[in-house]
């Protein structure tokens, strides 16, 4: 059993003694050790080097020749190690290094630009600086750690980085990225995650045993400016499968489907409407995006892998929005589900006789012709209530028997016939993904408000709101052969607020 306690590098390093004062070229600070055990410890040590004048930090396996892990760039010491400008640059050096595990591609910068305010103006910086060591250390624990140490202190880690504090730093760090790098920051993450189950996944199979996963989902949510957002991500590998056929994917498949995240972001824009004798509140759906983007590069999806198009699907999004306390609300009103398809069928018969003189009788030939056309959008939205919970719900159909596509079992002969709709998908004009294989739904097209009428005397106060969601990918072969599919689910809880003036 590994022992890691909270892990405080920062308040650490603001407690370091000058330079002048050491009395050994390093100072260390014990990360994670195992119980009862004579295995070394990983440390987090400050060394000094005497040449070139300069310190730096690193992660070591304290063994009788200590293993370095990680190491730090060096920077020039001052008379205080936790100035500021060391401190920020410790910060990015953590950041840009993390960054460094994930996949390299195409579009991706070994040199990162990272800029950040000044670090009096942010708030609860020690909180971001521990979770972003945390988060490097914990990769480093993925990649570079002797077995005997690693999953033991991985498993308490784990713990660590999924509590409600650094839950909460995570939501901080993110803003401080911002978009673009938080990411990136979530691939590398996630990529790490993926590795190293499917480690523990080979580990379990050799021995002869079965692997619950847990479910690292990451998602956070704010409310401001007349806005809720929830942004998520999570790695497919994770993910429940709640549905799947016997036959099983070969290596190259299996491959493909495990290196991928998927990612969402849920938006709605909310109004409040005071009324004479009571309050309305009205929800808008502005943006759902969901996205399953690859965690490794194109070369190792073609090498190892059956292809970077080989993967899930959105196939269905379930959202439920609800106000946790309910005494002051009256009513809640929805709008209407999309159209049902317009079919049209038209029926032609004929009439044929003839007198043949070697046959007394009159042959009669008797034709019935019938055809259909179909108008069916490819995603169809459906609002109900429950209580006073809104329920969103989009359901991706078959385009050619209208059938719900996460629930339904394609038959042999779809798996491999050209035609199916599934075939080609990502470049099918009719597709209906965008390229890349996402979905956005935006209130204009998919999805009307929502209006809660809410007693007056709610006036003045901040109501909680609860975001809770599910949803569903789906695999079947885009090119490769194969009759193996699946689907599989993904569970969230968000909390937003509404100020009611």
């Amino acid at each position: 059993m590994a022992y890691c306690k909270s892990i405080d590098v920062f308040s650490w390093i603001q407690n370091l003694p000058p330079i002048s004062e050491w009395k050994t070229s390093s100072i260390s600070l014990s990360l994670c050790s195992l119980t009862n055990s004579s295995q070394p410890s990983l440390n987090l040590t400050i060394s000094k080097n005497h040449q070139s004048q300069t310190l730096s930090f690193a992660i070591v396996a304290d063994f009788n020749i200590p293993i370095f892990l990680w190491t730090s760039r060096p920077f020039k010491p001052s008379t205080k190690i936790a100035h500021e400008e060391t401190i920020s640059s410790l910060l990015m050096n953590f950041i840009q290094d993390t960054l460094h595990y994930g996949s390299k591609n195409k579009n991706y910068s070994t040199s990162l630009f990272i800029k950040f305010p000044k670090l009096e103006t942010i708030s609860n910086f020690g909180d971001i600086f521990n979770l972003a060591f945390l988060t490097l250390f914990f990769l480093v624990c993925i990649y570079e750690a002797p077995s005997d140490l690693r999953y033991g202190c991985l498993n308490t880690l784990k713990e660590q980085l999924s509590s409600c504090g650094s839950r909460k730093s995570s939501k901080m760090l993110m803003k401080l990225l911002g978009s673009n790098l938080e990411e990136k920051w979530m691939r590398s993450i996630n990529l790490a995650i993926t590795n190293w189950i499917v480690e523990l996944q080979d580990i379990a199979t050799t021995n002869h045993r079965m692997l619950r996963t847990p479910c690292p989902l990451f998602s956070y949510a704010f409310s401001a400016f007349g806005l809720w957002k929830v942004q998520l991500y999570c790695p497919l590998i994770t993910m429940d499968v709640v549905s799947a056929n016997n036959h099983a994917a070969d290596e190259r498949l299996q491959f493909s489907l495990k290196y991928q995240q998927l990612e969402g972001v849920l938006q709605f824009n909310h109004k409040v409407f005071v009324k004479e004798k009571w309050v309305e509140i009205m929800v808008n759906i502005d943006n759902i995006r969901c996205d399953v983007f690859k965690l490794v590069d194109d070369n190792l999806m073609r090498e190892r892998g059956a292809g970077a198009s080989e993967k899930h699907f959105p196939s269905r999004i379930s959202l439920q929005v609800t106000p946790t306390l309910q005494h002051q609300v009256l009513s809640v009103s929805v709008g209407k589900s999309s159209e049902n398809p317009r079919m049209e069928i038209g029926i032609e018969k004929s009439l044929e006789a003839s007198f043949q003189p070697t046959n007394p009788y009159i042959g009669l030939n008797v034709s019935a012709g019938e055809s259909t056309t179909m108008s069916l959008k490819p995603w169809k939205f459906e609002e109900s209530v429950y209580g006073y919970s809104a329920n969103l719900n989009w359901f991706l159909h078959d385009s050619m028997d209208g059938k719900e596509v996460f629930s339904s079992k394609p038959s042999k002969f779809d798996m491999i016939n050209p035609k199916s709709w599934f075939r080609d998908r990502y470049s099918s004009a009719y597709r209906p993904f965008t390229r890349e294989g996402g979905v956005i739904f935006a209130g204009d097209e998919y999805g009307e408000s929502v209006c809660w009428k809410v007693d007056k005397n709610a006036r003045g106060k901040i109501m909680e709101w609860e975001i809770r969601g599910w949803i569903w990918v789906t695999y079947l072969p885009n090119k490769y052969r194969t009759f193996y599919h699946e689907t599989r689910r993904l569970e969230f809880r968000e909390i937003v607020h509404l100020n009611i003036p």
